[in-house]
């Protein structure tokens, strides 16, 4: 036993060299080696991050992360950089940056304290907040109507967290369930197997924009808690985070953010052509000054 352990150790040992190589070859350095970036998507979170009618990703995030793309061709010298992609989820959107396979994540991901001791953050690109879609014609206006009622909530997501500390803090009583991604929590509420669905409203308007019916459901409620966007990326670069940030204060200052957002959220978008409305937010006007990727506590 005590053979077989001192091997165990020494071949522990061996890998620390290829492990701690692994650990300091920066982001740049691997895109530039392999010739390609892995981009991850979302395929339901309209307008950020979504597939088009040609089943490819679009939507805002995704045109920010085009641009990251634009600006690591630059650096690394590689017009030829090939743009790999990748769907993820709520559940799998932090493994997958943080084992390598994808390099950015440009979709819905909040930027808060607990995620940021995993990995890093852009400057903030969104803010929103959680509130509820239900059928139109409901009784729920706001959470205090959830009392006993059943809720569905997207796992892995901070509105699961904020769904479920509102229900014990104000002693609602409230079953909350979980869904895979946001389009079966949608779903299951258009089924009438649960009563509200609690996520970011930009996303909820995205929702009932895009489906069959959109005067069926409507957005109720006071915002839960503001909640600031970012492009996820692997925590200890801060070489790639700085070409990140660059990327997105040169679509700032520039004017082409604000050309992008009226893009996707004040004009008709893909696929149905519906048009969001929705204006930029104070806080979001604030940081495109400020240019600050401070996260929500």
């Amino acid at each position: 036993m005590k053979h077989l352990q001192t091997l165990a150790l020494c071949a522990w040992m061996a890998g620390l060299p290829l492990l701690a190589a692994a650990q300091a070859e920066s982001t740049l350095d691997k895109i530039k080696s392999s010739g390609a970036i892995a981009v991850g998507y979302r395929e339901s979170s309209i307008p950020f991050s979504y597939l088009g009618a040609d089943a490819q990703p679009t939507g805002f995030g995704w045109e920010i992360c085009s641009r990251i793309v634009d600006r690591v061709r630059k650096e690394t010298g590689r017009p030829d950089l090939k743009v790999t992609t990748q769907a993820v989820t709520s559940q799998n959107r932090i493994p997958l940056i943080q084992n390598g396979t994808i390099d950015i994540e440009c979709g819905s991901t909040t930027n808060n304290s607990e995620r940021a001791k995993q990995v890093a953050f852009s400057i903030n690109y969104f803010y929103t907040g959680t509130r509820l879609l239900v059928k139109a014609g409901s009784p729920v206006r706001s959470v205090a109507d959830l009392k006993d009622k059943k809720v569905v909530a997207t796992t892995g997501t901070t509105n699961f967290q904020v769904m479920r500390k509102v229900n014990a803090e104000r002693q609602l009583g409230f079953e909350l369930l979980g869904a895979k991604d946001h389009a079966e929590a949608a779903l299951m509420l258009q089924q009438g197997r649960v009563e509200a669905f609690g996520m970011d409203d930009i996303l909820l308007y995205g929702l009932r924009a895009s489906s069959q019916n959109p005067a069926e459901l409507a957005v109720v409620g006071e915002p839960l808690q503001v909640e600031p966007y970012a492009v996820m990326l692997r925590k200890g670069d801060a070489k790639f985070k700085k070409l990140v940030d660059d990327t997105i204060a040169t679509l700032a200052q520039s004017g082409e953010f604000e050309v992008l957002y009226r893009k996707w959220f004040q004009s008709p978008i893909p696929p149905r052509g519906i048009n969001l409305n929705a204006p930029m937010s104070p806080e979001l006007r604030d940081n495109l000054k400020l240019l600050s990727d401070k996260p929500a506590t």
